[in-house]
């Protein structure tokens, strides 16, 4: 039987991260919607199109549209030894689904990994973060900047935290340009609240849940999630 897992937490607890370690570490799929969603703007069939037509039209995508996209990329993927699933499912009803899909296949959740964090670091985490132009390297203005040069470049209406612009010897650095604007972090921070946080008694409920402190350095977590999963083996 395949491993499936779940990672959750908000904005900057770790799970990209923690998912390239244990993908490689076990031969696992990384599945997030977030990057199935981008990738559906490369692709040119009638699936694709309906989903791009629905985000071109600035709508939400239906929680079943959610549900099609995550199918239609689980039934097109060597799932080689299993899945971590990384931002979905973000509700219950996502989560009563996935259940559902997986029993069909003969399949289950083996556990749900929550990365506790408190929202301040959350957002400092995801605001802070920004890459070299080739993408090879990561950094934090907050917490690891040696050497990265920044300034600081006022909101313009004030409402928020300052943008801040940042070089690593002359080299420009980026942002993704979903973390570039504080108030979208903020929004999806209250979205996890609002939206995903359910899940937690949901899950814990099920007997699945483990819940691990992200504050702590990423080869502890890693540690820690890689003991839970041999339990499951």
């Amino acid at each position: 039987m395949k491993l499936f897992l779940l990672l959750m937490g908000v904005q900057g607890s770790g799970k990209g991260t923690q998912a390239s370690v244990l993908c490689q570490a076990y031969n696992l799929v990384h599945v997030s919607t977030g990057d199935l969603f981008r990738a559906l703007r490369t692709r040119d069939d009638e699936f694709a199109r309906k989903i791009q037509a629905i985000m071109a039209a600035g709508q939400l995508v239906s929680d079943a549209d959610t549900n099609d996209v995550l199918r239609d990329h689980l039934e097109r993927t060597d799932l080689k030894n299993g899945v971590i699933f990384d931002g979905y499912p973000r509700n219950i009803a996502q989560a009563d689904w996935l259940a559902s899909y997986l029993a069909q296949r003969g399949e289950k959740l083996a556990a749900v990994v929550l990365l506790e964090l408190d929202l301040y670091t959350a957002f400092k985490r995801t605001f802070g973060r920004v890459s070299s132009a080739d993408d090879k390297h990561s950094y934090n203005i907050y917490f690891n900047a040696e050497g990265v040069e920044h300034r600081f470049v006022k909101h313009e209406t004030d409402a928020f935290p300052p943008r801040i612009e940042a070089t690593l010897n002359g080299q420009p650095l980026k942002r993704r340009p979903d973390d570039a604007n504080a108030g979208a972090i903020l929004n999806r921070i209250d979205d996890f609240i609002k939206t995903t946080s359910p899940l937690v008694p949901y899950y814990e409920g099920k007997g699945l849940l483990a819940k691990l402190d992200a504050l702590q350095p990423i080869e502890n977590v890693t540690t820690q999630i890689k003991a839970i999963i041999e339990r499951q083996r």
